[in-house]
């Protein structure tokens, strides 16, 4: 799925990273990747992002009724919300 792919290598944001520069310690190339760190962040699918979760939920020792719960509350909160998707789409995203 193609959400939004290469948009931080298409727009620097100059002005948010000479924002960050002025408002914070950050030298100009650590500014730079923050803020294509954060880009990258919410630049994540919707698939990518339970993945990603579901990896981090079960390395900590939750198991799965838990990592979808937490994972379904979660999804809203993204900064583009997605769709409100069930346990088994869910499940289904993790495991095909």
């Amino acid at each position: 799925m193609l959400e939004r792919r290469n948009r931080s290598a298409d727009a620097p944001h100059e002005d948010l990273v000479d924002h960050l520069v002025r408002s914070t310690p950050l030298q100009r190339g650590e500014a730079a990747r923050v803020v294509l760190d954060v880009l990258a962040y919410f630049d994540e699918t919707t698939e990518e992002f339970v993945r990603r979760r579901h990896r981090e939920l079960q390395s900590l020792g939750l198991r799965n009724e838990e990592i979808f719960e937490r994972i379904r509350h979660e999804m809203p909160h993204r900064a583009v919300a997605p769709p409100d998707l069930s346990t088994r789409q869910l499940r289904r995203l993790v495991y095909g």
